[in-house]
């Protein structure tokens, strides 16, 4: 089983949303595309945003980090490059 759930991480991502307006993310494929693309990132290079990262797998790390809201699911609408970026990294730590 996934710790946290997809449900667990779906309130964390739409914990900011007001009442009344559309949540930012509705299903589970939002969940696993925008944590598939935040451990592309770490393969790459990126570094974590959590601490106790080494020796763990990229997609834990990315769900943990989507877990503590240090990275937030963006929209198309803020998205600021143009771009059709599914996360954007927290700047404030």
């Amino acid at each position: 089983m996934l710790h946290p759930s997809y449900t667990d991480l779906m309130k964390v991502v739409n914990s900011e949303v007001e009442e009344g307006n559309e949540p930012v993310v509705s299903s589970r494929y939002s969940i696993v595309m925008a944590t598939s693309k935040r451990a592309r990132q770490l393969i790459a290079g990126d570094d974590a945003l959590v601490e106790n990262f080494e020796g763990r797998k990229p997609l834990s790390v990315a769900v943990e980090e989507l877990d503590q809201a240090k990275i937030k699911i963006m929209n198309e609408e803020e998205d600021s490059d143009g771009e059709n970026a599914e996360e954007q990294q927290d700047t404030e730590e």
